[in-house]
């Protein structure tokens, strides 16, 4: 029988038929896939023609469709839907690919032909997008070690390889302690619970097999368990569990890999010339150099520990009053915040919660994309991966734009955190073909499923990724929708974010489960006036994060990464109340891949742009001002990495931002 994986798939827009896709499918077919490109790499790199961007890095572009549609499933079900079976499929892959791409980088012969192209192009007549891909396409063969030689271009596949598997390693490990540890909860354990805690501890309990409820390491589960449980012996169990995954001893425990990956990402470096990681990784950013990134975050640090100091001063006092004697510890923050925040802004999450339904909030992000970029959503009945996952067909004009997936609901087999990934992103060429986009979060179930304010924000800002990949517009796929800079791509994310908190958004959409009432006047008020509310806090773990990430890669590898990031702790002054957002054992973004490494940072790139793009139309005609609707989808989320991105944003907004507009709509600017 011919492998599902790799025929033509006549299903509903060419989605990969997932009815019909087994585990034992995978590895042939990517036996079969790996192959062909081989062939077509050869066959590019061999061409008896003299070099041209047609018969180069055009087929370069076209090379390799059989692989992408293997892998395209294939990671799309590992990280939201595993098994031992894909665990072990994925750490069997992971030493493969990363072989398989380090041979075409380090193939000489077709090197030289990028190069040649490369040293011509003044002479080639090529237009901007495909002079953009050729600069894009040289820049990554030099930077993947294509120039170097001998030992050391054998020490760079090597350590190529090993990064794959160890990065493999770190999320897995994650994956496993993060399933393995649930805090059953007596009765007695549910006292001062609202409801909607409790039903998503039975439902958690339920899918554990546990005779009752239970607390698991799902954010959706714990934050609102630390806010709303009195208990202070329950929530420092739960909490010690949160931060020490990955750091649990045994087979599972990731500190000697981080140690690994920093060892062998700064050799990496050192053989392609540069003095330190953070240094080769920042080359091709926005921000170019770690003195700038730390520069931005230092700027913000300051007020932002300011705050969460004077906040910390009266988290305690309430803690006294309650009779604790003790020091504000970590456990205790998110407990004390809720109870000041239900004070000072008169908002009860309990309360809150039912007017922030799962689908509603969905119909909301829809109803914002249909009124700045026209776009219109019907529900798609296909096969997908999960019972959980949902699809909808996207159109304009009655044009088919794209394919949109949803899989909101937390799971054991699902990675944590929330994503956006394209199983086939938006091209021209060689043939025209339209993006299949997918969000995954961690929401927790429930009937209806309700959402917390910060949960609605989660899917706002997925779905603009999204938007980002969807309303692509470009001839090649290497610089399609979010095939932009590290410190660019959050900008459309995070800036989609803004449209939750319209009031007239929220007017519409926040609406009781159970009532069916819309959200209060007084209630939306509330909501929006305590937006910034623990500003502190939360810009405090993340800023940690971020500098900690820095100083892993700006300078030798940490022999101990621990002791690192201890050192810098302390160096800023962090609250003893506070951890860092993602500690190093469990800081999927650096060390599951090379994607965030060094550029934890990017975030607050990001928001410093976005802050400022948001108040664009604020100062024309609101939020859903047309004009700069349209401007945005022209020169950002329709144009990709077609050119350099503060060039994009200049075109967009005439100028590059500053930090003002960041640190005020945080509620950290000074009066």
């Amino acid at each position: 029988m011919t492998n599902p994986l790799l025929q033509d798939w006549a299903t509903p827009f060419q989605i990969a038929p997932f009815d019909v896709i087994s585990d034992a499918d995978f590895a042939p077919a990517l036996d079969t896939a790996l192959a062909a490109h081989r062939s077509e790499i050869d066959a590019i790199a061999t061409c008896d023609e003299a070099p041209s961007f047609a018969n180069t890095i055009e087929a370069l572009e076209a090379a390799g469709a059989d692989l992408d549609k293997v892998l395209s499933v294939f990671f799309t079900v590992a990280g939201a839907d595993s098994n031992p079976t894909r665990e072990d499929l994925q750490r069997q892959f992971s030493p493969i690919l990363a072989a398989h791409f380090s041979e075409i980088s380090s193939n000489k012969a077709l090197f030289s032909r990028v190069n040649a192209l490369w040293e011509t192009r003044e002479t080639l007549g090529l237009g901007p997008e495909q002079d953009r891909v050729l600069m894009l396409t040289h820049r990554g063969f030099v930077r993947a070690g294509a120039a170097l030689t001998g030992a050391e271009d054998a020490r760079m596949k090597e350590i190529k390889a090993r990064l794959a598997v160890l990065g493999t390693e770190f999320t897995q490990n994650l994956l496993a302690d993060e399933r393995a540890w649930f805090m059953p909860l007596a009765e007695d354990d549910l006292e001062g619970l609202p409801e909607f805690v409790v039903d998503t501890a039975r439902a958690a309990g339920d899918e554990k097999g546990a005779d009752g409820p239970v607390v698991t390491l799902s954010r959706s589960l714990i934050v609102p368990f630390l806010q709303f449980s009195p208990r202070r012996d329950l929530r420092k169990t739960a909490f010690e569990a949160w931060v020490a995954r990955g750091a649990n001893g045994g087979q599972t425990d990731n500190r000697a890999i981080a140690a690994e990956i920093l060892s062998l990402r700064q050799e990496r470096a050192k053989l392609l010339g540069y003095e330190s990681f953070a240094d080769f990784k920042l080359e091709t950013e926005m921000a170019k150099t770690p003195a700038a990134v730390r520069d931005l975050l230092m700027s913000v640090w300051e007020p932002a520990r300011a705050q969460a100091d004077a906040d910390a001063a009266r988290l305690a006092e309430m803690m006294r009053k309650d009779g604790i004697n003790d020091d504000l510890a970590p456990w205790d923050w998110r407990y004390y915040a809720e109870k000041r925040r239900a004070a000072e802004h008169d908002l009860d999450e309990a309360e809150l919660k039912p007017y922030f339904q799962l689908d509603r909030m969905i119909a909301a992000s829809f109803a914002c994309a249909q009124r700045l970029f026209g776009l219109q959503f019907k529900p798609l009945d296909i096969p997908l991966y999960h019972p959980d996952c949902r699809a909808w067909e996207v159109t304009r004009n009655g044009e088919h734009i794209a394919v949109f997936i949803g899989d909101y609901f937390a799971r054991g087999s699902k990675r944590s955190g929330a994503w956006c990934s394209a199983m086939r992103s938006q091209a021209k060429f060689p043939k025209p073909q339209a993006p299949i986009v997918i969000n995954v979060c961690n929401f927790a179930k429930g009937d209806p499923a309700l959402l917390s304010y910060d949960d609605a924000r989660t899917l706002f800002h997925e779905f603009g990724h999204a938007l980002h990949q969807m309303l692509s517009d470009v001839t090649y796929e290497s610089i399609s929708g979010t095939s932009v800079a590290r410190d660019f791509v959050e900008l459309p994310s995070q800036l989609y974010e803004h449209w939750l908190d319209v009031p007239e958004v929220l007017s519409e959409f926040a609406v009781h489960a159970e009532t069916g009432a819309p959200i209060p006047p007084d209630m939306l008020q509330k909501v929006l006036d305590a937006s910034t509310f623990d500003m502190g806090f939360q810009t405090v773990e993340y800023v940690a994060s971020a500098l900690v990430d820095l100083a892993f890669h700006d300078g030798p590898a940490p022999a101990d990464p621990m002791d690192k990031q201890r050192e810098v702790l302390d160096a800023i002054g962090m609250p003893p109340a506070i951890t860092m957002r993602h500690a190093t054992p469990h800081f999927a973004h650096v060390f599951a891949g090379d994607g965030y490494s060094s550029g934890y940072y990017s975030y607050m790139w990001s928001e410093v742009m976005d802050a400022d793009a948001f108040a664009a139309f604020e100062e024309a005609g609101g939020a859903f001002d047309p004009e700069r609707a349209s401007a945005l989808e022209r020169h950002i989320l329709s144009t990709g990495g077609s050119s350099d991105a503060a060039e994009l944003y200049i075109a967009f907004r005439g100028r590059l931002p500053g930090v003002d507009a960041l640190l005020k709509g945080r509620g950290l600017a000074a009066e």
